[in-house]
This record gives structure tokens, sequence and C-alpha cells, in this order.
């Protein structure tokens, strides 16, 4: 009855609160009930929500035209989920081992309406969908029937270990984004963000954080991750070669239009395959530093010198800065940080100098803004944006709508906000720019806390350092899935880490930590 009631009317904004709400409640509940029933109830509300909002656009005209054949397509994909979720009921080592595998795999699917803020399809991680669906079913449905079947089990309340802060705060920055959806000028951007990006990554948080993350699994879940970046590298290779793009014909056309060609592999874009790509080699390197087998060695030596190649033929400078800061908290953690920082201090100078005698050569030579896209523009204007509502900001998903409409000239170059931090800040104001960095803040302490000597801690911190710049660089925080991914096993690690009880290790204060050795 509450779907009914929130798909009516003007109810879907307030739907998708209440959405954001049941996925908190899923990420911070202790109790399995409380918890199956909140990422249940989100599941099924976000997806509804969109519906409602397509029903009568034109993706959906085809459906309209051919309802049995949309009812059977339906019915297929139902089949497929069941199938997987017994799967994963089955043999729960799948649910971390296909989310490693999905992670990158995007499909484009025409989302948006007319009135949209001007791109009308989207690269959906579809196939992530799928795995996140089925494990988080996988899960409920056992724990439903056991406690509504009246056996022993439903006796049984089992509690959770208390949450991280950046697990509270990130459930408070979801209601808080849906909330300010409220008086958006582009609401079904917000609602996007919402159900495809928030709603089922909090999900998959959830279970990655339920997981028993042992050495074994992660190995096999960073060797499934290197396998996937290889064959991704040896596509981008394939498109360099050939000089011909596979997918995204936007980025062909831009190619035939500058002097330089740039590879994009299964992701549609330069810059977010180049970041995949970093990430991977600042894991890859953390066994090198690390694991002393000479096999681990080869195999991390000769992967990184594939992935680096790919990484070239990607031109994306963001992620070359995202990979240089990585390799720089790797450093720092395994040895001493302050001859790292030392060394970094020495480089940003050099850099300094050399681009400021020599503009020309780093294409500066006509400004940052006409080197870097248009994206010198975004930020300054992002800033304007933020100062005319610094409170509460022009509301979730405004960017690009309010961007376009106050500086149509700097918008016919890029509207996409390519900078995390001015993107709270002119969507969610001070409110929203208070808590997104209190986030952040929370996710580091808990993630670098007592890492040194754990090489898997090690290398999820530095992996996420990596990421948080790439996104001041280029976007999508939490909007990539990784983000979140490495927040789950992060968090996971860090609560094995804690310690059992006072006499658990009373000379090392140590108790209870997860010693893994690559």
């Amino acid at each position: 009855m509450l779907t009914l009631a929130v798909l009516s009317g003007p109810w879907p904004r307030l739907g998708v609160i209440v959405a954001a709400l049941l996925a908190g409640a899923g990420i911070l509940s202790r109790s399995d009930i409380r918890r199956a029933w909140a990422m249940l109830g989100a599941m099924l509300l976000g997806p509804g929500l969109l519906l409602d909002d397509v029903w009568h656009s034109s993706q959906l005209s085809y459906a309209h035209r051919h309802p049995a054949e949309a009812a059977a397509a339906a019915l297929a994909g139902l089949v497929v989920l069941g199938v997987a979720a017994y799967a994963m009921h089955r043999r729960p080592m799948l649910v971390p081992l296909l989310t490693m595998l999905a992670l990158p795999f995007r499909i484009p699917i025409n989302t948006g309406g007319v009135a949209s803020t001007g791109a009308n399809s989207s690269d959906l991680l579809l196939p992530l969908y799928l795995v996140v669906t089925a494990a988080a079913l996988a899960w409920i449905v056992p724990t439903l029937r056991a406690y509504h079947g009246g056996g022993a089990v439903a006796n049984v309340r089992r509690e959770r270990p208390p949450r991280h802060l950046f697990e509270k705060l990130l459930s408070a920055f979801i209601v808080l984004y849906a909330i300010q959806g409220l008086y958006s000028p582009d609401f079904e951007k917000a609602l996007q963000n919402e159900v495809f990006f928030y709603l089922p990554f909090a999900v998959l948080l959830a279970l990655l954080r339920d997981i028993e993350w042992t050495r074994d699994l992660l190995v096999k879940c960073l060797t499934l991750t290197a396998v996937v970046a290889v064959i991704s590298a040896l596509i981008g290779f394939g498109e360099e070669i050939t000089q011909t793009l596979w997918l995204n014909s936007k980025l062909a056309l831009q190619n035939q239009l500058h002097e330089y060609f740039t590879v994009n592999s299964i992701f549609f874009d330069p810059n977010i395959f180049g970041r995949y790509l970093a990430l991977v080699m600042v894991l890859l390197v953390t066994v090198l530093l690390y694991d002393q087998r000479v096999r681990a060695q080869i195999a991390s030596i000769v992967t990184l010198a594939v992935l680096w190649g790919c990484l070239i033929f990607t031109l994306s400078r963001s992620s070359l800065a995202a990979l240089s800061l990585g390799m720089a908290v790797l450093a720092a953690l395994r040895w001493r940080a302050r001859p790292v920082l030392y060394l970094a201090v020495a480089v940003i100078i050099a850099g300094a100098v050399a681009v400021a005698t020599h503009p020309a050569r780093f294409g500066l030579n006509q400004g940052v803004n006409n080197a870097s896209d248009g994206r010198g523009n975004l930020v300054t204007n992002g800033i304007k944006l933020f100062g005319e509502r610094p409170l509460q900001g022009w509301g979730s998903g405004s960017f690009s709508t309010e961007y376009t409409l106050k500086f149509p000239i700097a918008a016919r170059s890029v509207s996409d906000s390519h900078n995390i931090p001015v993107t709270v800040a002119s969507e969610q104001g001070l409110i929203g720019l208070a808590l997104y960095v209190a986030l952040v803040l929370a996710a580091i302490a808990t993630l670098i806390r007592n890492v040194r000597g754990d090489p898997f801690r090690v290398g999820i911190a530095a992996t996420f350092l990596a990421l948080l710049l790439h996104t001041m660089l280029y976007a999508a925080f939490l909007e990539d899935p990784v983000t979140w991914t490495l927040l789950g096993i992060g968090g996971a690690l860090a609560t094995a880490a804690r310690p059992a009880n006072a006499e658990a290790a009373p000379d090392s204060g140590r108790g209870g930590r997860l010693r893994v050795g690559v």
C-alpha cells in the first residue's frame, strides 16, 4: 500500500526520501529482520519510482505497443534473477567474485525523457545491478523465511558489530540528497542518481560488510580484478592500433576533431577507464611492496607494464595524478611518511617551475581553461553558483541545469561538473558540503587507522585516496561503485582489526587484528 500511495499524484519526491531512509537502515541496522525488510523496501521502492517517472516517456513506447513481449522479457529477467540468487545462496563465495567481475561493465540505456538535462541515455551498470539484486535476495529470502517460519532460527537475533562513523554519515548523506531533491529544478536527475547509484550501492555496501574477508578471498578478488583490467587494456591497445573506437560514438567524433586519439575500452569514457586502470595499478604495487615471492613479483610487474602502457593511451591526466597519489600513500605506509612528504613537495615545486617557465609544452599557453577543455570555467562558475545559494544550494542533481541557465556560453563546451566538492557545494550548499567533508574524513580515518603491517588494508586505503583525488579532478564519487566497494571491504577489514577484548592482546593493544600477508 505504501508503494501505491507513493507512486500516485505528487508523491514520488517523498517516495525518494522513504527509499533513502530504507537504504540507510539497511546499512546501519544491526538486526537481521529489520535490515532485511529495509533492504527489500529500498530495492522495490526505488525502481518503482523510476518506472513511474518514465511510464509515459518514449523509452517505454515499445513496451506499451507490445505488452506481451514486454511481459515475457520481464518474466525472463525474473527467472535469470532467481537462478542467480539461488546460486549465490548455495555458494556465497560467488557474491564478492561476481561483484569484482561486474564492476566495470556498463550498458547504454535510454533513461532521460525529453525534458531531462540533455543527455537522453546513460551507461548503466546492469550486470552489477543483477549481481547486487540477486545477492540481496539470496540473503533476504532465507532470513525472512526463517524469522516468520516460527522455527528455532526465528528466535536467534544476531547483532552485528557497531557501524563505523563513515557509514552513519554515508546513510545521512543519502537521505539528505533525497530531501534536497524536493526543491531541485531537475528532480529527474536527483531521482536517477538515487535509484541508479545510491540505493543499489547502499545494498552493495551492506552485503560486502557482512562478508568474512579471508586472505584467500581477497587474493582471488584481486586476481580477478587484475584479469579484467588486463582484458580491458588489451581492448584499449586494439583501439589504439586500429585508431577505431568500438564504443561511444560521441568520443569517436571528438577524436576526429582533435589531433590526438584517446582510447576508452569498455568504459565509454577514457577518464573513467584511466581511473580503473590507475586504481588496479595501486593495488598491484601493494603486492610488489609486500609479497616477496618471485612468482608474485613477476606477475605483478608484467601486469603493471600492460596497464601502464594502456593508461598512457587514455591521455587521462587526472588518472595519472590519482596513480601518483596512490603510490605516494603506499610508500608512506610501507616505510616512513616524512621522506615521502619531502619528496612530494620537491616534485610539486619542480613541476610548478616547469609549468611557469615553459607553459606551451604543457598545453597551457592558451590558459588553464582551454587546456582542461573548459573545466576551469566549471570550477569558477560552480563556485559562483554556490555563492548565490550558500546555505541550501540549488538542489540535488541541479548543477548542469543551473550552470546551463546562468552560463550558457561556457556551457557550450561542457556543463557536467568535473569536481565533486564544487558539485556538492553548488547543489547542496554548506549543509551538504559539511556532511560530505565529514564523510570523507571519517572514511579516511577508518581506512588508515592502525593500518601499517596489514597489506590488504594498506592497499584499500591507498586506492581510496587515489580515487578521492580523481573525483576532485573529474567526477563520480558516490556514483562510482568502486567507492562503495572499497568502503565496504575496508570497513569490514577495519572491524576485524578492532581489539576483540582487553585480554586478547594485552601487550600490543591489537587483539583481534586481522593479520594477513600477501
